[in-house]
């Protein structure tokens, strides 16, 4: 355990704190029959400041046992939270085409703070209430066996309760924080497309649709907190009246002459103790069964497995063992089929020389960005292979096949950090003056010397400060600073003014010199400045050429370029 001795030593304060407490009875009682019922003021004395030594020694440890359980139940949760964020980032795309982003966060939050109230509060508060009930059972033994039949008899009684409701306030409390989760992805949707929500007027239709699901929320909530409510009066209830039936049987034995006033006040002390104690244990036991939903949500999250499998075998990682300058893509026999979905490619062959710029047109649907998907490793193929150069890219490593790819999508994806960081992003170890020259290339630095803050400039969400023009360039300059040998484009300039679009096509002309570059082409620009075009429908290639040649042979690309990069 990364935290033994920290354990340890709230074990130890927990004992200590038990076992003061419970010799508080002991003080109670000689104060009572020595000093108090004797008349004798020196004993009452010394048995007040034996009670006051006991009761400081037992706030002292109590705080011990209070600061490093807390403080336990906070590391736990941030642990918990870095492995789950670091298992996430191995998950393919796919795992979050099914699990919204909202739910994943609800589990991040709520979930491990629920964990943490658990470890550091909850777990304490019950070995405490352990350790002092069988130590007060104990104490009973020795002043009256009697009493402690009585009291032993009560305990079945009180776990009765706990066994009938506590499942209740466990199924209740999990389907309270998916209930919860759903508001998270909720929030999160409507909030992340706020300009569409307004746009369209639909706020009040928003607020509908989220109030029936924070009712559906409070009713899970309602069934919960009337389960433990229950649970918690009924284990009251049942403590109560076993402490007073115990006070009215040892009453009666003081009245015999049995017991001695001190020891009955010890043996009730002992009682509310144990009784206090069994309380406390119902109190906090809807706690722990909401912390066992958590970790069921949890445990979810860490045994869904990537369905790309990283290969190491018979692999030097040394950076340059892929593809040290830009290799040749082939694509051989590949059949694909996204889950629960028709085969998009059927035996899709297509080879990309070393060092060409390959253009991609066709359709929506036709397959190009699922092509970008399969080379990028976020799914496999069914059957058939990818290579570079010779190499299959399923024997590769996924992390050292995807250093070796720069990417920017049609939609530039821009962090909430600051400018130079965003542009840093795909080679964290470059220098300011490479950031600078890359942006410049990209044609960026001029707006980016006009900002606040110039390259220190927080961006804001999403990068909301910017334009859809300036986080295009903003994204170029990320792949230009990657200097990677593939490069994948999703027409990469479709959101630039016309000036701009000339400048950056002309540093991706420079950036694609000696790199093997696939482009998804929407406009004219784009397939004149290619080597070769592929048209692609329906997951196959229809044709392949140049622009001037498929423009006399190939009719769905002709048809296409006269709707699409030619308007």
């Amino acid at each position: 355990m990364n935290y033994r001795t920290r354990v340890v030593g709230a074990i130890v304060a927990l004992f200590t704190a038990a076992i003061a407490w419970l010799a508080l009875g002991q003080g109670i009682k000689y104060a009572i029959d020595s000093g108090f019922v004797e008349s004798a003021s020196d004993t009452l004395n010394q048995a007040t400041v034996l009670v006051l030594v006991v009761t400081v020694i037992a706030c002292i440890a109590t705080y011990a046992r209070f600061y490093l359980m807390t403080w336990l139940g906070e590391r736990v949760s941030a642990d918990i939270r870095k492995q789950v964020y670091s298992h996430l980032l191995s998950l393919p795309p796919s795992f979050f085409a099914e699990l919204r982003t909202g739910e994943v966060i609800s589990r991040f939050t709520s979930d491990t703070t629920i964990i943490q109230t658990v470890v550091g509060m909850s777990l304490s508060m019950t070995l405490r209430s352990v350790v002092t009930f069988i130590g007060a059972i104990s104490l009973m033994g020795f002043s009256s066996p009697l009493l402690t039949f009585c009291v032993i008899v009560a305990v079945p009684a009180v776990l009765v309760p706990i066994k009938v409701l506590a499942p209740q306030v466990r199924r209740f409390a999990k389907e309270s924080q998916d209930k919860v989760a759903d508001l998270g992805a909720r929030i999160d949707e409507s909030l992340h497309e706020i300009m569409t929500v307004q746009a369209y007027t639909a706020e009040e239709n928003e607020r509908m649709l989220f109030s029936k699901q924070v009712e559906a929320a409070m009713d899970v909530a309602k069934k919960r907190i009337h389960y433990r409510s229950l649970l918690i009066g009924c284990i009251m209830c049942i403590s109560m009246i076993a402490i007073i039936f115990i006070a009215w049987v040892g009453a009666r034995q003081v009245l015999n002459g049995a017991m001695t006033v001190g020891e009955l006040s010890a043996f009730l002390f002992y009682a509310v103790m144990a009784g206090g104690s069994i309380a406390t244990i119902s109190e906090v036991i809807g706690e722990v069964q909401r912390g066992v939903g958590a970790s069921e949500r949890l445990y979810e999250l860490f045994n869904t497995q990537p369905d790309i499998a990283s290969s190491v075998d018979n692999y030097n990682s040394a950076k340059g063992e892929i593809c040290a300058t830009a290799p040749q893509i082939t694509i051989n026999n590949v059949h694909f089929a996204y889950p629960n979905s028709k085969p998009l490619f059927s035996d899709l062959n297509v080879t990309i020389k070393a060092g060409e710029k390959l253009a991609l047109v066709g359709p929506s649907g036709a397959g190009k960005t699922t092509l970008f998907q399969l080379l990028l490793r976020f799914y496999d193929p069914q059957t058939g292979q990818i290579c570079f150069d010779s190499k299959a890219i399923h024997t590769m490593p996924v992390e050292a096949l995807r250093q070796h790819i720069a990417v920017v999508t049609q939609e530039p994806v821009v962090f909430a950090s600051s400018v130079v960081e965003n542009i840093r992003y795909g080679r964290p170890s470059a220098s300011d003056d490479d950031v600078v020259d890359a942006a410049k290339q990209a044609f960026a630095h001029e707006f980016i010397d006009n900002l606040d803050e110039r390259y220190n400039t927080q961006l804001g969400e999403r990068g909301v400060k910017l334009s859809g023009g300036q986080k295009q360039r903003i994204a170029i300059a990320r792949a230009i600073l990657a200097n990677r040998p593939i490069l994948l484009l999703d027409e990469a300039t479709s959101a630039l003014d016309a000036m701009s679009e000339r400048m950056v096509q002309q540093a991706i002309d420079k950036l694609m010199q000696g790199k093997t570059s696939i482009v998804i082409a929407h406009r004219l620009a784009t397939v004149q400045h290619a080597d070769r075009i592929l048209v692609m429908d329906k997951g196959q290639v229809v044709g392949v050429g140049t622009h001037a040649s498929l423009m006399k042979s190939d009719t769905l690309y002709r048809e296409y370029a006269e709707l699409q990069l030619l308007s």
